[in-house]
């Protein structure tokens, strides 16, 4: 080798000692996308909770990324359904979803855990026998509704007196939170000898709730109180007591402590309502999917019940 070829050799291997070493770039750590599925965004309930959500992954930018859909109307199933499956095509890593139909979500939910999404149930929770069927588990995340209602319907004990008549006008008959919800009421008027003369659907809903309030009333002129199963369907019963005549003589409770409620509560319109804190309820299930995800769980090893808690609101409440 010439002595200017190795003094080229020498010089270059000088300059690349001398230059600082260059790592490999590092992997992107892409943040889970969670998908929020809710109910009907007409009812304050739900807009609360989608608040809530929004504001947690707020404060929470760099941990996960936030989807937030929800339906038209409480009925409106086949539009949630569909909602899941372009949840399932955007590839969501998890999803929290309150059902508008306990079983008929089921078989989509089934789709979307065989995609590979985290999926956690809020609020409404699905129906038992449906999961086993399919072979699948969903945890639910979400209060004793049960319980609840019959908080609200000790209360209202208190106040009516042994064979009163009563009528419940109750959400989706086929959802899981509306039978415990009425369960519940019809415990606490077992509990003080009421007579519950009749139980109809409101659909969750202002309107529906309204007629068939106005349709107990009309048929049991002597009825004494009206339980609802949400606040949406006690706003229509409050319209129906004052168009037949009858405030302060009917009353009325409710559940959700939605802000609309709370004027009727201080005037004596609405007797009681029972807070489930939804604003928090999406958290508390975008938390369990995050930690699923975290914790690399798959869908099979979660299971159980995480119960949130209830509480009684009345115009004396702070």
């Amino acid at each position: 080798m010439c002595r200017r070829t190795r003094l080229k050799l020498i010089a270059a291997t000088i300059l690349v000692c001398a230059l600082p070493a260059i790592s490999p770039p590092a992997m992107a750590q892409t943040k889970p996308k969670v998908a929020l599925v809710m109910k009907s965004l007409a009812n304050e309930f739900f807009l609360n909770m989608e608040t809530g959500a929004k504001d947690n992954q707020k404060a929470n930018a760099s941990k996960y990324d936030l989807i937030v859909n929800g339906i038209k109307d409480e009925t409106d199933t086949s539009n949630q359904i569909k909602i899941v499956e372009q949840m399932i095509i955007a590839k969501v890593n998890g999803m929290v979803i309150a059902p508008a139909d306990s079983k008929a979500l089921v078989p989509v939910i089934k789709k979307a855990i065989d995609a590979g999404i985290i999926v956690v149930n809020i609020d409404n929770k699905l129906d038992d026998g449906a999961l086993k069927e399919k072979g699948i588990v969903v945890p639910f995340v979400g209060p004793d509704n049960r319980m609840g209602a019959k908080l609200v319907g000790d209360y209202l004990g208190k106040q009516i007196k042994r064979g009163d008549k009563v009528g419940i006008i109750e959400g989706v008959s086929s959802t899981f939170n509306a039978q415990q919800r009425t369960a519940g009421f019809q415990d606490a008027m077992k509990a003080v000898g009421a007579n519950v003369v009749s139980v109809q659907s409101g659909q969750w809903e202002l309107d529906p709730g309204n007629k068939v309030a106005a349709a107990m009333l009309n048929a049991h002129p002597d009825i004494k109180a009206l339980l609802a199963g949400n606040d949406n369907m006690a706003l229509g019963a409050v319209a129906a007591v004052r168009a037949a005549g009858k405030t302060g003589k009917v009353l009325v409770v409710g559940y959700d402590n939605i802000n609309a409620i709370k004027p009727m509560l201080k005037d004596g319109r609405v007797l009681g309502t029972v807070d489930q804190f939804g604003s928090q309820q999406a958290v508390f299930g975008i938390e369990t999917v995050l930690k699923a995800i975290a914790d690399k769980k798959s869908q099979s090893s979660l299971s159980g019940v995480v119960e949130t808690k209830v509480q009684l609101v009345t115009k004396d409440t702070k």
